[in-house]
Parts: C-alpha cells; structure tokens; sequence
C-alpha cells in the first residue's frame, strides 16, 4: 500500500527573518522583516519531499487538538500524504519551532516539543509493516516515548522484508546515545556535525569509518559542499546542485527525500546521492522547508541522466 512509512515529530515552524534576529534581554523590542508560519518538522518535510516525487507516503506522529495540529495534518494531507494513523490527542499541545534566520542565512531554532515525546510503540500498528517497503523515523532524540522501543519495531520491520532509515537531528541534551537502534538500522541520514557526534569521531572520516562497521549504508549533508555517500570502505562525494538560494530551512530533510527514493527504488549510491543534492539544493528556492521541493518533471527536465522512469517492483 506505501512505498514510505514514515514516524517522527509533526510541528508547525514560525519562521522569522531580518538583519537582527538576534533577541536582547531586558524587554528590548525589536522588528523582523517577515514572519511565515509553515509546515515544519523534520520527518514532516522529508514526507513531503517523498510525496512530490511520486512515492506513496504514510505518517504517525501525534498532535493536539489544536489550531497548530490541524494545520498540519491538513497540511500533510494536501501534499498527498496519508495522515489516518496519525494521533490527536486532546491533553497534549502540539509542538512548534521558531526559527530565527540572519541575512546570511545561518539560523537558530527553539523548539517547544509539547505532543513529539508522547508517541509510543502500542501506538504504531504493526499492520503497517507489512504495507510498506521502508521505514523511516526522524528526529530520533525528540521522540522520547518512543526511543526505548524502537530497536524492537526496526527489528520487526526488518523481519517483513522492509527496509529502515534514521535521522537522528541534533540531540538536545547532547547526550548522542543512539548504539541500541543502530544495528537494525539500514540506512543512517546525519549531517557532518553530527555524524562526529554520534560516533565520538576525532574527524569525519573517523567518525564515518566507525559507523560504517554497523550500519551499511551512510548518506552525510555536507551543508554547502555538498554530500556523501559510503558504504563500507567505498565513499562518494558529490557538489550540490548550483542554485540561487533563499531559504535553507529543510533542505537537509528533502536531501533525505531524494535519498530514499532512489535507495527505494535499488538505484546505484550514487544516483541516489545525486538526486539527495538536486532535491536538497531545489528546496532552498523558496522560504520554508517544502514550497520549493521538486517532482520528478521538473528534476527529468535538468536532463541529469538518472532512471526516474524505472519502476518499483513488487
């Protein structure tokens, strides 16, 4: 029924911009130039991402039954994902993000968690492994109900035949205790920063040899040198896709969008890699994590040579 399944946070962002976003203390007033509310969350955006390049998308997550849970399930479901095993949970406040973004384009986040910690592995219906090809779960250190379980539901899934993904995001509590899940883990989606976290690395290529011994194939953000991919010794590195960039808020999360889909389809690392970059570089045309992410037409039409035709098979 899915080619994705996806688990993970579901929370709006409000994203503010100006040439001093930086807040002062001691009830300083200051304007920002724009202020957007949009579809946010890092699992969130990579969902869709997927959903606009054709794959079949389903979510679970929780909310709150409130203005912020209900734009974004509506919102999710408008970009072609199924949100029916998706919670609302009356006691619970959604979650959100503001995001602070300078000229340049570096950003701060602060993150309210509210409903993201509440989810359970009761509360994903083990049904669902067996309707889908691959499982992906994002911001593994938010999700706080569920992080004891999810060795067990990544084994199960494995036991179906489906294939499994992670992206941690950054830890919070910096802790980047992450060694339990890993083993059922077939695919690994960190950024540089933390890659050398998760695995204690001296360098990046330490880092990377380290988590190469557990989890077969890695796929690493290189923020604007692009990205990589390795699978036990063998590392790819690609530039990204020049473009003109506005916003980079979500382009690592379409980078894993573009990833899956080829990985999903059996493409070569490095196909997969490359359309991870077109995808990730694509996204940052416009503001927000998702106005901007490509379809497969708009990606056949920069004639890059990938097999966008090829067909899954059942």
């Amino acid at each position: 029924m899915y080619d994705l399944l996806i688990v993970g946070e579901i929370n709006p962002d409000m994203i503010l911009r100006g040439a001093d976003v930086m807040p002062t203390f001691g009830q300083v007033e200051k304007t920002v130039e724009t202020a957007e509310l949009t579809i946010g969350a890092s699992a969130v955006i990579t969902a869709c991402g997927a959903a606009r390049l054709g794959l079949k998308v389903a979510f679970v997550g929780v909310v709150g039954d409130d203005l912020y849970g209900r734009y974004m399930l509506t919102a999710m479901q408008g970009r072609g994902i199924d949100v029916a095993h998706c919670l609302i949970v009356p006691d619970l406040q959604t979650g959100f993000t503001l995001i602070l973004v300078q000229p340049d384009g570096d950003r701060a986040m602060l993150t309210f968690p509210g409903a993201i910690a509440a989810l359970r592995p009761s509360q994903i219906n083990r049904a669902l492994l067996t309707q889908t090809r691959h499982l992906h779960v994002g911001s593994y250190f938010l999700l706080d109900g569920l992080r004891d379980g999810l060795p067990d539901l990544f084994a199960a899934a494995r036991a179906q035949g489906v294939t499994t993904s992670l992206d941690t995001n950054w830890d919070p509590q910096e802790r980047w205790q992450v060694q339990q899940v890993l083993p059922y883990c077939d695919v690994l989606l960190p950024n540089a920063a933390e890659a050398q976290r998760l695995a204690a690395g001296a360098t990046l290529e330490a880092a990377l040899a380290k988590l190469a011994r557990t989890v077969p194939t890695l796929a690493v953000k290189l923020g604007a040198d692009g990205g990589l991919v390795q699978q036990g010794g063998e590392v790819v590195r690609l530039r990204p896709y020049p473009v003109q960039v506005i916003d980079t808020v979500g382009a690592g999360d379409s980078f894993n969008a573009g990833f899956l889909y080829g990985y999903i389809h059996r493409w070569l690392p490095v196909q997969s890699l490359q359309l991870a970059l077109v995808c990730g570089s694509l996204s940052t045309r416009a503001p927000g994590g998702t106005a901007a992410q490509p379809t497969l037409a708009e990606i056949a039409d920069l004639g890059l040579g990938l097999p966008l035709s090829s067909r899954l098979t059942p």
